[in-house]
């Protein structure tokens, strides 16, 4: 294989990996703050916030989790963009996948790939839109779900 022929395929490569609509990593948040939220989806506008200790910094994050998130209508579908901390109940995976319940019924999925299966935190961004299954107006659970569907953290959220 030629030079030309390998820089072609690692610039695909990271176009691809620069694209992909989630992104996946952990922070730097002390146990006792993990500990507060474990099994809790945060979902905020940014990173998370800090404080100047943990029970400052519980107070920031709890005050920045969305409830209802505004999209924003592109060739007339619906989008929404957030960012997203994951205090997981369980770790160990190295996959995940965020599903999006309108009561009952699956309406929209985005898989995690990447994580460290040590940390007990998981934070990112996602982007996702009505053409993936969303609807304005609705409210769903959100769960980040393990390869046997063992819910690892959740939260519900209105998508405006």
């Amino acid at each position: 294989m030629s030079i030309r022929n390998l820089m072609s395929i690692a610039v695909l490569a990271t176009a691809i990996v620069v694209g992909a609509s989630t992104t996946v990593a952990t922070a730097d948040i002390s146990k006792a703050v993990i500990g507060a939220f474990r099994g809790k989806l945060i979902i905020t506008k940014g990173e998370l916030p800090e404080g100047k200790n943990d029970k400052d910094t519980i107070a920031k994050i709890k005050a920045a989790n969305l409830t209802s998130l505004d999209g924003e209508a592109r060739d007339d579908v619906q989008h929404w963009h957030f960012s997203y901390a994951a205090f997981l109940s369980k770790t160990g995976a190295t996959t995940l996948k965020l599903e999006f319940y309108n009561g009952k019924q699956l309406s929209a999925d985005k898989t995690l790939d990447g994580i460290d299966p040590k940390s007990g935190l998981l934070t990112g961004e996602i982007s996702i839109n009505e053409d993936e299954g969303l609807a304005k107006g609705k409210t769903y659970t959100i769960k980040l779900v393990t390869s046997g569907n063992a819910v690892v953290a959740s939260t519900t959220l209105t998508m405006k």
